[in-house]
């Protein structure tokens, strides 16, 4: 499923944005909606992607850098906007945390977990600054959170404590850097991302998933790139400190199955 982008054709024609982890999955497609609605794309990773996305006649550019690294950070942000004459949209998506025992995994692990979705953005959004504050009408970043920052997350406890982190830096980077730069927050949900693993544990499962949610079915990177675009354009213009929930209507709260497998007993 693909969603529309002619709302977004050429809002952005002129900007520069860079998209942390922009080579595959949501990150992937944030950065050809961004391309579709006219911006010059950068995005990053450790590794070079063997394609790169593509949107509106134009291709994303790849730059190797390690986001946790904030000397790699700075280095990134910096031979971006000096390549392309400025820089206007931050997307800070890069993330994500394997499943671990928190009371038995490593404090080494925790310590990477945190690096990546949260010091990772500070990093990056600090570097981004003064290039942000120059343009005329201000700059934009997003930060890509999930709903593991807004409830319980067993199994990835850090990781929804990291996200959860995020959200606070959101609103208090826009109360910080208004009204020069905007801050807002995406809270991503339930997402088949694509590729060949599927997702949340094999077809039964991720049906099963889909079916309890309130739009019936998982979201796609494009539900995400399109609030991405909408919170970088001049749509929104006066948001800021937002955090946009993107996760179909949310999860089934677990104590009404209680209470339909109860009832009567």
């Amino acid at each position: 499923m693909t969603a529309p982008v002619s709302q977004f054709a050429s809002q952005l024609t002129g900007k520069v944005a860079i998209v942390t982890g922009g080579s595959r999955g949501i990150g992937a497609g944030i950065a050809a909606m961004l391309l579709d609605a006219g911006a010059d794309v950068a995005i990053c990773g450790r590794t070079a992607p063997e394609t790169l996305p593509e949107g509106g006649g134009k291709q994303a550019r790849f730059w190797p850098c390690d986001v946790r690294d904030p000397e790699a950070a700075a280095a990134f942000v910096q031979q971006v906007a000096e390549t392309f004459g400025r820089l206007d949209i931050l997307i800070n998506n890069a993330g994500g945390a394997p499943a671990a025992d928190a009371a038995t995994v490593s404090p080494r692990f925790h310590e990477k977990i945190v690096a990546l979705n949260l010091m990772a953005p500070i990093h990056m959004s600090q570097a981004a600054h003064r290039w942000l504050v120059r343009n005329e009408g201000g700059g934009s970043i997003v930060n890509i959170a999930s709903v593991s920052g807004t409830r319980p997350s067993p199994g990835t406890s850090v990781y929804g404590a990291a996200k959860a982190g995020l959200l606070g830096l959101t609103r208090s980077l826009a109360a910080e850097w208004g009204p020069d730069v905007r801050v807002n927050a995406i809270v991503v949900g339930l997402v088949d991302s694509g590729g060949d693993a599927l997702p949340y544990g094999g077809v039964a499962a991720r049906d099963a998933i889909a079916a309890s949610l309130p739009l019936k079915r998982l979201g796609v990177p494009q539900d995400v790139a399109a609030a991405t675009v909408f919170l970088s354009s001049p749509m929104a213009a006066y948001v800021s400190g937002a955090v946009l929930e993107v996760h179909g209507g949310g999860e089934r709260p677990l104590f009404l199955d209680l209470v339909e497998r109860h009832a009567g007993g």
